[in-house]
């Protein structure tokens, strides 16, 4: 092992066959670490039967003896998002502690539990505690530095061969913090602000993934009278998603929540899309000066700004 090398042991509570921002976040930096020339162990009690193999070893759902091995091992003990499952070994040994946050302290906001002290006990015995947004390093640890999350450049990448001749598009979990009600609603009202105007009326959405609010979406649809407007796509990976995004000129992040960061605008900016976002948690630090920011919740505000990206 070369001088400058360092054993990380790089720990997330989720990963691979998940595909989640986490997930695929602690992939890419435990990838990173191991292309830069140090030995990396990752732990998770994430399972997996694909058996797949990575540049690194990965260990899931670790016992306690196998625990204790993996820490005495480590220089250093990297933490994508605090892990106290997997990292309370730490106190025992002498390695260096970092932790990424990615998400709030708090479970429920300017409410402090037993679970929040003590999580802020061990960002305070850290060595270096990284924060992915501003609004997430000021929210929760200001004495974070302040790195924002990476992205797959190589999959996420513009297809000149690919006609971009459809206008909006929405990419995540449908569920209610996400706000595609909000998008919805928006449409409705450009949709009848174009028929006021005498102007074409093509404004289209389509909206890429699953979850608990499918059916009240598609039930607002009929009710909105945007049944032809509306297309719902489910899940897509890999190229499809890929081709997807590039057939799209703007991308709709209307969060309710408030986003840590928001992973999928670099996506969409990656494939041409034009963000517009809600100013709600680190989305302004996603999208920066390369999109449009609504107020949170605001539908008018939200048809204003995809009114002017389309006129």
């Amino acid at each position: 092992m070369k001088q400058h090398d360092m054993k990380i042991l790089f720990l997330s509570h989720k990963f691979y066959p998940m595909i989640g921002g986490i997930e695929v976040i602690s992939e890419l930096l435990a990838n990173a670490f191991a292309d830069a020339g140090h030995e990396v162990h990752l732990l998770t009690w994430m399972p997996d039967e694909s058996n797949k193999i990575f540049k690194y070893k990965v260990s899931r759902n670790p016992g306690l003896i196998s625990l204790l091995r993996a820490h005495a091992w480590a220089d250093v003990v990297f933490e994508n998002n605090i892990c106290l499952r997997l990292s309370w070994p730490a106190i025992f040994f002498k390695s260096v502690s970092v932790i990424a946050l990615h998400t709030w302290i708090a479970r429920i906001p300017n409410k402090t539990g037993l679970q929040e002290y003590l999580k802020y006990y061990w960002l305070n015995r850290s060595k270096k505690v990284i924060a992915v947004s501003q609004a997430l390093r000021i929210e929760s640890w200001k004495a974070a530095t302040v790195v924002g999350n990476p992205y797959r450049a190589s999959e996420f990448i513009t297809m000149p061969e690919v006609t971009r001749n459809k206008a909006f598009l929405f990419l995540g979990r449908l569920v209610s913090d996400k706000g595609v009600d909000l998008a919805l609603l928006a449409l409705h009202k450009l949709k009848k602000l174009s028929l006021k105007r005498q102007e074409p009326t093509n404004y289209t959405l389509t909206i890429i993934g699953e979850g608990e609010e499918l059916g009240k979406l598609k039930l607002l649809v009929t009710e909105l009278d945007l049944i032809n407007d509306v297309t719902f796509l489910g899940s897509l990976t890999g190229e499809t998603l890929i081709k997807t995004l590039n057939e799209h000129q703007v991308m709709l992040v209307p969060s309710r929540w408030q986003e840590p960061f928001g992973v999928v605008v670099l996506e969409g900016m990656a494939c041409g899309c034009i963000p517009v976002v809600s100013d709600s948690g680190g989305l302004r630090d996603a999208v920066g000066d390369a999109g449009l920011i609504f107020k949170n919740g605001d539908v008018d505000d939200l048809v204003e700004k995809m009114n002017l990206l389309l006129t």
